[in-house]
């Protein structure tokens, strides 16, 4: 999951930021139809900011953005009868709330872990996908275990929570990290790396496209995923708990989960 890794100089600038757009209006101002209260930086329009590729959650097909998150926040948006705008930037503009309090963007998607680091800096929703660590390796390595990686090259993504327990735990081993996930889940097929620690959903899904690699384990870490908004924009968030909430008791978000995951939610 996405890490609590954030830049000092990014949060100084930051707050420097939200005192200038406090004066100018810069981070809203567009009522959204379905609710006169939330504010949206675009008229007619929920722009998510999200960082790419993190398949299944949010990804490029073809021409279109889609996944998980993406499916969940257009839930969003139809409640606020608008339409969903993505814009892809990166991960640390998005966690440490530089793009949503300079106007980027109304909230974050990006399979993000709610962390007390975070909410520091954005107001997250309610969980809304449960997430752990996954050990992904080739099938024929006989890796099972983070004690196996003592002397092996293990790659993680930058400042996320999975280099934060590669570095805890995967004693011995050299520790590379990647820009993004495309490139770290790559470098475990081809053999630049022996292992990659990530977030299990991703990882699951490129074993299950590539047989020849396998997730041979997952540590519990117990992270919950949370969409991010702008500090004290609790009526955005509100909207969010409300579709997320309903997506529960309706069924919609197991019939996306199974469409992205292949499965319910808790089954293995």
């Amino acid at each position: 999951m996405r890490s609590t890794v954030r830049s000092s100089f990014a949060a100084v600038l930051t707050a420097g930021l939200v005192a200038v757009l406090a004066g100018c209006g810069g981070s809203g101002g567009n009522a959204a139809p379905g609710d006169a209260n939330v504010q949206l930086v675009n008229a007619g329009q929920l722009t998510t900011c999200t960082h790419l590729p993190y398949e299944p959650f949010q990804f490029r097909q073809g021409d279109a953005i889609v996944g998980f998150d993406v499916d969940m926040i257009d839930l969003v948006a139809k409640q606020l009868g608008v339409t969903q705008q993505i814009v892809d930037t990166p991960f640390d503009n998005i966690q440490t709330g530089a793009d949503m309090n300079t106007g980027v963007c109304d909230l974050g998607a990006a399979a993000m872990t709610i962390n007390d680091t975070r909410k520091q800096n954005i107001d997250f929703s309610d969980p809304y996908f449960d997430a752990t660590q996954a050990l992904l390796v080739k099938k024929s390595a006989g890796i099972t275990d983070v004690s196996q990686l003592n002397g092996k090259k293990v790659g993680v993504q930058n400042s996320t929570t999975g280099q934060e327990y590669a570095q805890k735990n995967a004693t011995g081993a050299q520790i590379t990290g990647f820009e993004d996930l495309g490139l770290l889940l790559t470098a475990v097929k081809t053999g630049q790396v022996d292992a990659a620690i990530s977030d299990n959903g991703p990882s699951l899904d490129f074993a299950k496209k590539n047989p020849e690699l396998g997730v041979t384990k997952e540590f519990d870490t117990q992270e919950q995923y949370g969409f991010g908004v702008r500090k004290g924009n609790t009526a955005l968030v509100q909207q969010i708990n409300r579709a997320v909430a309903t997506a529960r008791s309706d069924g919609t978000y197991d019939r996306l989960y199974a469409k992205w995951f292949g499965k319910a939610p808790g089954q293995s």
